[in-house]
């Protein structure tokens, strides 16, 4: 398993055991460096923004002193929403790489899908998305999807 993925389930096991948020963990790295983390928090927050990769975004950003992350690398346990990968390409990430599919999203009561068929589009993205570890983070989705206390957004 890629050693940035493993970051990124890390990261998401902290966030469902602390009950803040799905099973998404996320990790920006610059130069083989992880220079942002973040992880689900929008039950834990009270904030429908609070993504993983939006955290990992922000995180990033500051710890930079930039807005642009251009030269930077995101991995993701869950193939971004729309307003996360929008906020990727705001940041000029150079690439995301992402374990679960959308498809994975919904099979633990994410409606991902949903926005995917209103906005679609990700054709046209070429290789900037590129599946890795899907085992390993569905793994992490069954963790998951068996806790006894969980909010699905």
């Amino acid at each position: 398993m890629n050693k940035y993925m493993r970051e990124a389930i890390e990261e998401a096991k902290t966030g469902i055991l602390a009950n803040e948020g799905g099973p998404f963990g996320s990790v920006v790295v610059k130069d083989g460096k992880i220079v942002g983390r973040g992880h689900n928090q929008v039950v834990g927050l009270n904030d429908a923004t609070c993504h993983g990769e939006m955290q990992a975004i922000r995180d990033a950003c500051k710890r930079l002193g930039s807005f642009d992350l251009s030269g930077c690398t995101l991995y993701t346990t869950g193939e971004p929403c729309h307003m996360c990968l929008a906020a990727c390409m705001w940041a000029n990430l150079d690439k995301v790489y992402y374990g679960c599919t959308i498809a994975d999203n919904e099979d633990i009561g994410f409606r991902d899908n949903a926005f995917d068929k209103i906005f679609g589009g990700r054709e046209k993205l070429g290789g900037f998305l590129t599946e890795t570890d899907r085992k390993e983070c569905l793994d992490l989705f069954a963790i998951y999807k068996n806790l006894k206390n969980k909010t699905s957004y």
